[in-house]
């Protein structure tokens, strides 16, 4: 499982979607449940560095490695 959102990582909302379906959920799990948001950062206002505050490569390299499991 994957939990993504793209609001920062820390103390967003997907962290309490993951703790929930670790909680009630865990024995249907076949591989560890990650999760992918922003950077712990200030939005920026550059474009480029936008880009990469946003989780878009980094959420495809976590569901490579998900897959990969």
């Amino acid at each position: 499982m994957l939990v993504a959102h793209e609001d920062c990582l820390t103390g967003g909302i997907g962290g309490e979607i993951a703790a929930w379906i670790a909680e009630h959920c865990f024995q249907w799990l076949d591989a560890p449940l990650m999760r992918e948001g922003s950077l712990d950062t200030p939005v920026p206002f550059s474009t480029v560095l936008e880009a990469n505050f946003l989780p878009r490569q980094r959420m495809q390299e976590k569901l490579q490695r998900l897959l990969d499991y």
